[in-house]
């Protein structure tokens, strides 16, 4: 069994890492339908209990894929399993994301057809993917909160807000945790969200640890990137933002290398030494991504450690914004 980290002061507790699935389905090129299963199994064997999702990776795809994946599983490792889902992204048949709705009844209605999808009848953690600007969170979550009670979820999360939101939302009713982008090169929460987070006794589920692959060590300056690769449109990857954020690679690489250890398993450790509260989502797609992420685990870092990476990948050095301008504008986190 891994080490676990509980989910806030209300959630349930995890797995220190725990996996997001979305590049099994989608945003990251082709993946391998057999090897995505394969790597399902062998992080439940290892004893990753978390697997995070969204009913829009691969408009369902990513939700059946885990439903399969948790079918064929052992009984013992399956019932250890708890899904983390998000919702409320509207997709186009061609593929474009046209919103989000936070209505209750829609709310109620996606978690119907996750539910379904997966195979499961209840949903461990239930959050909306971006706030819906049309609909106050009050509502949204009232909705979550009604299939709680109703014993179709256990838990409320919460995805990309700002320390007012995450306010408001918990005066609603209990909210285990935040889902947020936390990184070395990705540290805004620091100043205002993750104070409120933590006042609130709200656990963070930190996604994006290796900047979707930049800060991995395995990323190259001439990399081709797939069609349909989200990198392929992600400031960061861009030109000479990409050159630049390289040379922090090549900095971290020589902490890493001291240490013994790769630069992706540094940059997750750094993450885990953030705080107990504190719960990395590594996006392994192959049983080798995941072996190495699992690795982290055993990366102690001291003080001087972690000046060194700091100094390596100093707060703010990354050039570039997260998203593109127009994904960046429904970030109610980024206002």
């Amino acid at each position: 069994m891994l080490p676990t980290r509980p989910l806030g002061t209300t959630g349930p507790a995890v797995s220190a890492l725990g996996l997001g699935c979305m590049g099994m389905s989608a945003l990251y090129g082709e993946a391998d339908r057999a090897e995505s299963l394969a790597t399902l199994h062998a992080a439940l064997e290892a004893g990753m209990t978390l697997l995070d999702t969204g009913d829009f990776y691969g408009m369902g795809h990513n939700e059946l894929l885990i439903g399969e994946a948790l079918r064929t599983a052992p009984a013992a490792l399956r019932e250890r399993a708890l899904t983390s889902v998000k919702f409320g992204a509207l997709r186009t048949v061609e593929g474009g994301f046209t919103g989000y709705d936070g209505r209750p009844a829609a709310v109620k209605n996606f978690a119907a057809y996750s539910l379904q999808r997966l195979g499961t009848d209840h949903i461990d953690v239930y959050r909306i993917a971006r706030v819906d600007p049309d609909v106050p969170i009050e509502e949204t979550v009232g909705a979550i909160a009604e299939l709680v009670e109703a014993g179709h979820v256990r838990h409320i999360g919460l995805s990309e807000v700002g320390a007012d939101t995450l306010r408001r939302a918990a005066a609603v009713a209990p909210i285990a945790d935040l889902q947020i982008e936390y990184s070395l090169v990705s540290r805004g929460i620091e100043e205002k969200i993750l104070p409120v987070a933590r006042e609130l006794g709200i656990g963070v589920t930190a996604y994006g640890v290796l900047s979707r692959g930049l800060i991995s060590g395995h990323f190259t300056r001439d990399r081709a990137l797939a069609p349909g690769d989200f990198r392929g449109m992600s400031p960061r990857f861009q030109g000479e933002n990409l050159h630049r954020n390289l040379d922090l690679v090549d900095r971290l690489r020589a902490v890493a290398e001291a240490k013994g250890v790769s630069v992706a398993q540094t940059a997750i450790a750094w993450v885990l030494a953030q705080g107990d509260d504190v719960v990395p989502l590594v996006g392994a797609r192959t049983r080798t991504r995941l072996t190495e992420a699992l690795g982290a685990l055993d990366v102690p870092l001291d003080a001087a450690d972690l000046a060194a990476i700091e100094e390596a990948v100093p707060a703010g050095a990354a050039a570039g914004e997260r998203y593109p301008a127009a994904q960046m504008a429904h970030l109610d986190s980024e206002h």
